[in-house]
């Protein structure tokens, strides 16, 4: 069975959710031919994700059954979903009770707050492969998904969990929504070695969150950039959580002050805190760094986990064997997806990325073969000739003003965005005098927020085409 889970304990409890149900594993094995049943095999399924046992069946029971889910957000944009329902064609969308108003279409079942409904539409042939398609981003606009081959997901959640060196016993606080790679990953990976995935849909800076968490017992959290900012304003090590053990960070790079921040919590009071990085194209974590190294490493992503190989390449495609070296990280493994689908007809199309893929980010190895991720190759602008990094940029103002930040623009001017009025003159001083480059290369935005998709990452054409006016429309901006 998918992810082993009629291996586990049958009476072993596999899923809790803030709604107040509760499920063992003996009980899931059940769900997922009952639920998995109900769509017809290699049809493809919308579905729209809460952090809930409902939603959870339908998922796994539908990869059980061969049928292959869309996950979104059970509250994606109206525009987006409607785009991806013409493009994509779906044979049945299983989303929430509350949710079903969007839809016109007839509904064959339903079980813990959700409902399957049957489409009008005719199934159409997909590779016999594919197991799984996710959205690219959680913004709107994009049609583009992310083809998962059958063994990806599995592949990563056996050996992630060998990385962290999760057990049966872990209880796993699982924020992230499902319907982004690396929170289905935390729960995958859970799943996998027969824990406890306590699934919550409560904001972070609720107070319900933290008695959700408090009377579940939550042994251990993953959290992007974002998350962990919002712990530290609420003062988490203040916190009375003594089940806590482990901190887990992915989706993003912290800045080293937060970094150093959590690492000196972590060894103080005894736990663990670990670094890792991943994309949606890898089945979410392709590397992570052993919590022994977390004080001496700062900023590192680590190494590759267990059957995958890390390695650089130049500007020309070539592999950067150098002990010591900078390019672009790649990847190779068995949680390598097939490659990407705009359309309908592309679900047909075999494994385009044979095993292997290169991120786009740009990354230092250390001479204890340790990575770090310096930046984007398409996050640079060139002002007067100067090839500036965006992310750095935005790094050197979050470090020294310890403010929010996001930049963008183009190589006619970098637009900075915050969120402190009194801070905007400093920084334009500031950016001006560490790049050596002229003000008015540089436009300061002060905005009421940095404006982020539900995974935390900054939607940097959303703010430039809210704040920065006519010249964000520039085909050759950078966001």
């Amino acid at each position: 069975m998918f992810l082993n889970i009629d291996k586990q304990k049958s009476n072993s409890v596999a899923l809790v959710d803030s709604e107040g149900n509760r499920i063992t594993y003996g009980k899931l094995a059940e769900l997922l031919d009952v639920v998995g049943g109900q769509a017809r095999p290699h049809s493809l399924v919308f579905s729209l994700c809460k952090n809930n046992v409902g939603s959870m069946v339908g998922y796994l029971g539908f990869v059980e059954h061969g049928a292959v889910p869309v996950t979104l957000s059970a509250g994606i944009d109206d525009k987006l979903l409607s785009t991806l329902l013409e493009i994509y064609t779906p044979a049945y969308i299983w989303t929430p009770v509350e949710e079903e108003h969007r839809f016109k279409f007839k509904k064959v079942f339903e079980i813990y707050g959700y409902a399957l409904l049957k489409t009008e539409n005719e199934l159409y042939p997909m590779n016999e492969n594919l197991q799984l398609c996710m959205t690219t981003s959680g913004t709107t606009g994009s049609p583009k998904l992310v083809r998962y081959k059958k063994g990806n997901l599995e592949a990563n959640a056996k050996n992630v969990a060998d990385a962290f060196g999760w057990t049966e016993n872990e209880r796993a606080i699982c924020d992230l929504g499902m319907q982004y790679t690396m929170g289905l990953n935390v729960i995958n990976t859970h799943l996998y070695v027969g824990a406890t995935a306590l699934l919550t849909t409560h904001n972070l800076l609720s107070r319900e969150f933290w008695d959700y968490i408090k009377k579940e017992r939550g042994t251990n959290f993953t959290g992007v950039p974002f998350s962990y900012d919002i712990l530290c304003r609420l003062h988490f090590e203040q916190m009375d959580l003594p089940d806590l053990r482990t901190f887990s960070q992915g989706g993003g790079k912290l800045t080293e002050k937060r970094f150093m921040q959590l690492a000196e919590y972590a060894q103080k009071t005894g736990r663990r805190f670990i670094a890792s990085f991943g994309t949606t194209e890898t089945s979410a974590r392709i590397t992570c760094l052993p919590p022994e190294l977390a004080m001496t490493k700062i900023g590192s992503i680590g190494r590759a986990i267990p059957e995958g190989e890390l390695f650089l390449v130049d500007e020309n495609g070539k592999e950067l064997t150098d002990t010591v070296a900078e390019g672009e990280l790649c990847y190779k493994g068995p949680n390598v997806t097939m490659g990407y689908a705009v359309c309908k007809k592309d679900l047909m199309k075999g494994d385009e990325f044979n095993g292997e893929y290169h991120t786009g980010d740009l990354a230092r190895r250390d001479v204890d073969g340790c990575y770090y991720i310096t930046g984007r190759l398409s996050r640079f602008l060139k002002l007067l000739s100067y090839r500036v990094s965006l992310d750095q940029t935005e790094r050197l103002i979050q470090q020294e003003f310890n403010i929010e930040c996001a930049c963008s623009g183009t190589d006619q001017r970098m637009n900075i965005y915050i969120t402190d009025e009194s801070k905007k003159t400093q920084v334009l001083k500031f950016i001006s005098a560490k790049t050596g480059i002229f003000r008015n290369l540089f436009k300061v935005f002060v905005v009421q927020e940095i404006l982020r998709n539900e995974s935390g990452k900054i939607r940097y054409k959303k703010m430039d085409a809210e704040y920065a006016g006519k010249g964000a429309s520039d085909e050759h901006i950078i966001s």
